[in-house]
């Protein structure tokens, strides 16, 4: 793993400033309320004095951080330093009030787990060393605990060595999460952005045509202005005038223009009825067209069993969802593709069947998240990161479907069972 890489310098990583100036403002009245009673209600005695000093220059830090630093989102390197200054602050603190052996020793692991969360792998590792090298610090050097001369009481040394581990097990469990947290809500925040980029172009596709209606409609009007103007001045000018031939190519020209707008707004009309209601063996013939004439393997519709041939609408995100998995089985089959589509009154299901080396088993069990890689030498070649299955599962799944992936013994190959209930897909339509 290079520099880079470690601490994701071309993810140009923020922390809200807004965020790690409250979380500050907690942690520094939270000591002072803390460290004052402790002292003042409590009795026991220990170095006030420079516990408040200590405080006091946090407090200060995170009033420059508020108002002096103007920016909303901090970068990564500088997020780092604010989070290094809280950990030597608080371990500070620690030292001046009984070390590793004080109760407030887990707040430690704070700035670690803040970083797992919000920054890079390469900062939190630093503060998870710097935590670390505190803790091995406190253990050895401190002053005592608070109150604890008055009970005559020294806490043994399997004790502190009991509370350094439990610490440092801590740190490292909720940085391993924080890390895994992130990382997980970052690939489906980056996968959900592509999924509305695909819907997004899909509409865009889909009004094209009545922006063209529309154009052929309001340019309707001005062609038949130039035509009628043209006709006039033709009677007006005799047939021997050198601008006679040039008439005659307007008028020829804006009645083609017209013929053309005509036939583009009759194809619009057409294209709505059909784009309003479709049959789902009609949607799957089209579909399955679009691959027969760019792919050489044996592609079949089956729908023998289709009984409740019911109108649908014809959304981009069932054509997506279809397409996809079709493409992915004439991808990766070796000669044969099926498609079966089955219904009856109260579902409609669609298996797509290939004859190829069928899912992975060490990613058959996840398929649909996004970012997945397989180990298997079969498909490694062919297969990608699973963004294409979590587009086409998360689009179908938003119109009411159900997706079931597993092998099939027959073709020896994947199969994607889709399921629709029937009223969901009449809902939609």
């Amino acid at each position: 793993m290079n520099f880079s890489t470690l601490f994701r310098l071309e993810e140009n990583l923020h922390l809200d400033k807004k965020t790690l100036v409250i979380l500050r403002w907690i942690a520094i009245f939270g000591q002072l309320i803390a460290v004052n009673l402790v002292y003042y209600s409590l009795n026991f005695k220990f170095p006030i004095l420079e516990c408040h000093i200590i405080i006091f220059i946090g407090f200060i830090t995170n009033l420059f951080l508020q108002f002096r630093i103007k920016t909303s989102l901090l970068k990564d390197t500088y997020s780092s330093l604010f989070l290094i200054y809280d950990l030597v602050q608080l371990s500070l603190l620690l030292y001046l009030t009984g070390g590793i052996s004080n109760p407030f020793s887990l707040l430690l692991v704070v700035p670690a787990i803040v970083s797992s969360t919000f920054l890079s792998m390469g900062t939190t590792i630093i503060l998870g060393v710097l935590t670390v090298s505190s803790l091995l610090i406190l253990t050895q050097f401190y002053l005592p605990l608070p109150g604890l001369s008055q009970f005559a009481f020294i806490f043994p040394t399997f004790y502190l060595i009991g509370t350094l581990i439990s610490v440092i097990v801590c740190l490292i469990f909720l940085s391993y999460f924080g890390i895994r947290f992130a990382g997980e809500t970052k690939k489906r925040s980056e996968a959900l952005n592509k999924l509305q980029q695909v819907i997004a172009k899909e509409y865009e596709l889909e009004s094209l045509g009545g922006q063209a209606a529309a154009a052929a409609h309001s340019l309707g009007t001005p062609l038949a202005t130039i035509t009628v103007v043209a006709k006039e001045l033709r009677k007006e000018i005799s047939i021997d005038s050198k601008y006679s031939k040039d008439l005659d190519l307007l008028i020829s020209q804006t009645k083609r223009c017209g013929e053309i707008l005509k036939q583009i707004s009759q194809k619009q009309i057409i294209e709505d009825k059909f784009m309003s209601a479709i049959k789902m063996e009609d949607l799957l013939v089209e579909i399955l067209r679009s691959f027969m004439e760019t792919s050489e393997k044996n592609i079949n519709l089956k729908s023998k069993k289709d009984k409740n041939k019911i109108n649908i609408k014809r959304s981009p995100e069932i054509i997506y969802g279809l397409r996809n998995f079709i493409g992915n089985a004439v991808k990766f089959s070796r000669k044969k593709v099926v498609v079966e589509i089955e219904s009856n009154f109260k579902n409609i299901i669609i298996e797509i069947k290939d004859d190829g080396p069928g899912f992975p088993e060490d990613v058959i069990s996840i398929l649909g998240d996004p970012y997945i890689k397989s180990k298997s030498k079969k498909i490694s070649p062919k297969s990608g990161l699973g963004l294409g299955t979590f587009l086409g599962k998360t689009l179908l799944e938003r119109q009411g479907a159900q997706l079931i992936f597993f092998n099939d013994r027959k073709y020896n190959g994947a199969v994607v069972k889709i399921i629709w209930d029937v009223k969901n897909l009449v809902s939609n339509s």
